[in-house]
């Protein structure tokens, strides 16, 4: 196969990298074998230029390194080609490579996608903008906000921030009113602190991302949480990924939703695969089963 290798070297394990030795050792493992390869190092502001140019080049994979939204742009951009994206995870989370069972060590991961094999999966959309993990609402945006006001420069210090802004999120909660329609076509009116949409739904015990990515089907979690204990209790089960059994989520599933806020809408936000974008009046997820190919270990990790 032909490969077309893409680091971002923002990407956060890749800044602690000296890559000029990483590709090097890069190349040769894919070329051992068997195959073709190309590699581009490039700032985060050009990955989507690089992507462009893979997609118009007569590359069979693209193999990125970066962290989820990293990720997210290249399936956006992959979906519905011919093209298979493959995964280098060198963020802080990595959740769609561990939904697709790739080791999280990026020398690992690259040998077992040298061997790996194809899958199709899902992608969702939120108004026609594709994405592979989660579209939210209110409190998972709010943590964003907040998150994005402290400086880090390491892995470990945007975890430090993040638990930082979970606070700030969590026990200063938004308030929203929303009008939920799913696959029925029956609107519920809710009063709730955030909602998540996400592409398939989450696995149980584990951070949140799905076992499942070829699930054909969307999961909504509406926040039941209003009191400061119960927002406790909701942050709590989320560390110990628990979904089924939180009394403080109400847990749905659909293959596409519709969210009506009816209230002032800018100012709660909203944020797709843990980015922060412009929230619409009305929203339309979709799920759209199927349409991108990936590159996966023969046998997942």
């Amino acid at each position: 196969m032909r490969f077309q290798i893409i680091l971002n070297r923002e990407g956060g394990t890749l800044r602690t990298l000296d890559l000029a030795v990483f590709t090097t050792r890069l190349r040769e493992m894919v070329q051992e074998a068997g195959h073709q390869v190309m590699v581009a190092v490039v700032a985060g502001k050009e990955i989507e230029h690089a992507l462009d140019e893979a997609l118009a080049g007569d590359c069979d994979v693209v193999m990125v390194g970066g962290g989820d939204g990293t990720v997210s742009c290249a399936a956006g951009k992959l979906m519905g080609s011919d093209k298979a994206l493959a995964i280098l995870p060198a963020g802080t989370m990595n959740l769609f490579a561990r939904s697709l069972g790739i080791p999280l060590e990026l020398e690992a991961a690259a040998a077992a996608l040298c061997g790996g094999e194809f899958r199709d999966v899902d992608v969702a959309s939120a108004n026609g903008k594709p994405f592979i993990h989660q579209f939210s609402v209110g409190l998972h945006a709010k943590l964003i906000r907040l998150r994005e006001k402290e400086v880090f420069r390491s892995r470990l210090g945007k975890i430090r921030a993040s638990i930082r802004a979970g606070f700030g999120a969590f026990f200063r909660p938004p308030r929203m009113r929303i009008g939920l329609t799913l696959d029925d076509g029956e609107e519920r009116m809710l009063a709730t602190a955030g909602i998540g949409i996400t592409n398939n739904v989450f696995g149980e015990g584990h951070l949140p991302y799905a076992d499942v990515p070829d699930g054909g089907v969307l999961g909504v979690y509406v926040t039941r949480s209003r009191t400061r204990g119960d927002m406790i209790l909701l942050a709590l089960n989320m560390l110990l990924g628990r979904w089924k059994t939180n009394d403080q989520v109400e847990m749905l599933t659909a293959q596409e939703v519709r969210l009506r806020l009816l209230a002032r809408h800018e100012r709660f936000g909203c944020a797709m695969d843990g980015e922060l974008c412009e929230l619409e009046k009305e929203t339309t997820v979709r799920c759209h089963p199927g349409v991108l190919k990936v590159l996966v270990p023969a046998e997942p990790a």
